[in-house]
């Protein structure tokens, strides 16, 4: 019996969904296939100890009137759904380096975020100026980051630009130009290959403004989902795709793991480029394509301790988050650091709070794969104990006293305000996600050949569209635009924008 549709979605990420909603709402019937037990990859939330965690999802910018992510939102109809609430408008961001106690904010809006960094380097105003105008400079040279239909030689001039250099030639100040990367960890930043485009399209969007998502980020899946199924349109979970086949350089069935078979006069996929091509099993990508994606490089994976406090721990709520770095020279290179010198850096996130204090917190920090290499083979259904091996819970608590550590030199006494705690390693990101390796942001960009991971959202297999933060650029607002450009190869782009402005 086959499942006909006019779009299948393959996988249930924010691109899946997003687009889910956008074509569901323009009256193409669709359907949603998810590998996993429930929707939304990285935007989920989830409970341990009576405490709430994200998968991914910390905090969100461009949310603001008239701003890009806020006007999507409204077109969809899920922005009036959403419960947020605004970070400090002073210091959404805290950089910390070192032990001196001194910390620097990131304020949003423009004026305050030069205002704010010039009163800690007063003889910098002009590099921050220029830095700021830099950054909303490049910005504009992204149409569709804008809500404009363009041309990409607009890109032309700022794709071969190198973030740590570009920032070092505004500021003459070693501690500012580190400052202003300090965040760096949001894009998984190297001083060798991250653009700084990269840069300054993840950092406008926070100056604008800054939320989290009160009550988890997952509820953004859930009234995505909801939009989808009140159009008529179908969502399976725990419905892995296990092949796409292909006749004449067109998709023309989707089959699963569980034998059901869906058809879609258009298929588009939400999983990592190199994953589809594998499902795929065709003829219909070039060799030189096939190689090309599968052997680019992907960024750097994650450890995350995930604690909740003692009741009498009474650690102050934070309405920002921090960024941590124990040394200055490091900063560029957290996501190349030396194993024995791991934590080096961290990223601190209140996660839920009670009676006004931090009920629990996630900190982050960079973590290779190859560290979980013998465990490699191990498969765990996601954010559920279990055994993946021998030395393996060993080894994950080695990590955690090291993190505590370092924490203990902001925070003396840090570990005994904590009640319980539990991790997420690189394996759990690559059972979860579907990435290789547990990747964090998906595909590596370089600066020195920016060309080589752009993904189009075309494919040479004329039905199959692709989406997600592998094409162009990660995180909540990366992700939406690039669904917006998937949708526009259906619905036609200037159709699309002009229905979003009109909202």
């Amino acid at each position: 019996m086959y499942n006909k549709y006019d779009v299948v979605i393959i996988g249930s990420g924010l691109g899946g969904l997003l687009c889910g909603a956008i074509l569901s709402k323009n009256g193409y019937k669709v359907v949603i296939l998810e590998k996993n037990a429930r929707i939304g990859g990285c935007l989920q939330s989830y409970s341990r100890d009576g405490a709430l965690f994200e998968t991914g999802v910390h905090y969100v910018g461009g949310l603001d009137e008239g701003q890009t992510l806020n006007e999507i939102f409204s077109y969809i109809g899920l922005l009036s759904k959403l419960k947020i609430r605004r970070l400090d408008q002073d210091g959404f961001d805290i950089i910390k380096i070192g032990n001196s106690g001194k910390e620097y904010a990131f304020a949003q809006t423009y004026n305050r975020f030069i205002e704010t960094l010039t009163s800690a380097f007063p003889s910098e105003r002009k590099g921050i100026e220029t830095y700021c105008e830099k950054i909303q400079d490049v910005c504009k040279r992204f149409p569709l980051y804008n809500l404009r239909n363009g041309d990409f030689m607009d890109k032309f001039g700022v794709l071969e630009l190198n973030a740590r250099d570009t920032i070092n030639s505004f500021v003459s100040d070693p501690l500012l130009q580190n400052v202003l990367a300090g965040n760096n960890s949001i894009y998984a930043g190297t001083g060798s290959q991250t653009p700084f485009y990269l840069h300054a399209l993840i950092q406008n969007h926070y100056i604008e403004s800054a939320w989290r998502c009160d009550g988890g980020g997952s509820q953004i899946a859930t009234i995505l989902g909801n939009i989808i199924a009140s159009a008529g349109g179908d969502i399976f979970t725990r419905a892995e795709v296990s092949r796409i086949l292909v006749q004449d350089h067109s998709v023309t069935k989707i089959l699963t793991k569980d034998d059901r078979e869906f058809i879609g006069e258009r298929v588009i996929s939400d999983l990592h480029p190199a994953n589809t091509i594998k499902l795929t099993q065709t003829a219909g990508f070039r060799q030189s394509y096939i190689n090309r994606v599968t052997n680019l490089e992907n960024t750097v994976s994650v450890f995350v301790l995930n604690i909740v406090f003692k009741e009498s721990a009474l650690f102050p709520f934070l309405n920002h988050n921090i960024y941590y770095h124990s040394k200055m020279e490091d900063i560029w290179n957290g996501p190349n650091y030396q194993s024995e010198h791991w934590p080096e850096s961290y990223a601190f996130f209140i996660t839920s709070s009670k009676d006004g204090y931090a009920h629990s917190a996630s900190i982050m920090c960079y973590m290779k794969y190859s560290e979980f290499e013998p465990w490699s083979e191990s498969y765990n259904t996601v954010f559920r104990p279990g055994n993946r091996g021998i030395g393996y819970d060993e080894f994950k608590e080695e990590k955690v006293t090291r993190l505590f550590t370092l924490l203990e030199q902001t925070y003396p006494g840090f570990r005994s305000l904590v009640k319980s705690y539990h991790t997420v390693t690189p394996l759990t990101y690559r059972d979860y996600t579907g990435t290789p390796f547990g990747s964090l942001y998906g595909l590596m960009r370089d600066y020195r050949d920016p060309f080589r991971s752009i993904v189009s959202v075309r494919t040479k297999i004329s039905n199959l569209l692709f989406t997600g933060q592998n094409l162009s650029m990660h995180g909540v607002l990366g992700v939406s635009v690039t669904a917006l450009a998937t949708c526009g190869e259906l619905l036609g782009m200037d159709y699309l924008l002009n229905e979003i402005h009109n909202t």
